[in-house]
């Protein structure tokens, strides 16, 4: 395990962890904790070894409970720092949003704010179901920025994002699977293990297949114009020259697990 300040990371196998720990604060992020993350991602990009990525906030009562409001004093007494701060927070989601491997947020109890800001980045959503969800924005009046609000409408769609920007309410965990915030609700004591071998059934399977269809799904949910469609192809086209295409058939005609390598 490496510690960087107040984040974590660790390698279960090919599974890689990011973990915001600031639990007294119910894991509420500062301005050195997005930098944190942001260089934990960016290692874990470049390493072969890891194939999924899962990001979670430790002490057991939050994923992410928004904005560390005891570090404003220092990280946004002036304009310069709250650009300082607002380019970091953007920076930490779109390393998540844009990371080109699969990625699983596992949530505990709160999911506020930017917590909810930084789930939406993720391609998987699993949640313990005493989790409690949450965009006070509206409470606090404060305006949100339209990539965040893609993101979540990306998820939801345009009525349940209105919903949960107009009334500022927590929703329970019942009410995200519904909603379609998130992919499945575990019991809190089984989460862990849960999430753990989720992780690792999809890291078992081909990665240039796995990465394909994740670039493509972002591409299908951009603007048509601005579609790369030419690498969607391309990416296609690697996967059935690749030695992991023919690892799988063979492995099916063998009746056996296949062992990918993701070349």
């Amino acid at each position: 395990m490496s510690q960087t300040d107040k984040m974590l990371s660790r390698l279960d196998d090919d599974v890689g962890y990011v973990i915001f720990n600031n639990p007294s604060r119910h894991n509420a992020v500062s301005l050195e904790m997005w930098l944190g993350c942001v260089e934990i991602l960016e290692r874990f990009k470049i390493d072969p070894a890891v194939r999924v990525v899962v990001l979670t906030g430790a002490g057991g009562k939050a994923f992410i409970s928004g904005a560390d409001i005891s570090k404003f004093g220092e990280e946004r007494a002036s304009a310069a720092a709250v650009k300082t701060y607002n380019d970091a927070v953007e920076r930490g989601y779109a390393a998540v949003h844009e990371f080109p491997k699969p990625t699983i947020a596992m949530i505990r109890g709160y999911c506020i704010g930017g917590g909810m800001g930084l789930a939406s980045c993720c391609d998987l959503r699993i949640c313990s179901e005493e989790s409690r969800f949450a965009v006070p924005a509206a409470k606090l009046g404060l305006g949100y920025p339209y990539p965040g609000v893609k993101r979540l409408m990306d998820i939801v769609g345009p009525s349940f994002t209105k919903e949960i920007f107009f009334t500022a309410r927590q929703f329970d965990a019942v009410e995200a699977r519904e909603m379609g915030l998130v992919n499945r609700v575990v019991a809190a004591d089984a989460l862990e293990d849960y999430v753990r071998d989720y992780a690792h059934m999809i890291s078992a399977n081909a990665p240039l297949t796995v990465d394909s269809i994740k670039f493509i799904v972002s591409e299908v949910l951009k603007d048509e114009s601005g579609r790369d469609l030419a690498r969607c192809a391309d990416m296609v086209a690697k996967c059935f020259v690749s030695e992991d295409y023919e690892e799988g058939r063979k492995a099916f005609m063998e009746k056996r697990k296949p062992v990918f390598k993701g070349r």
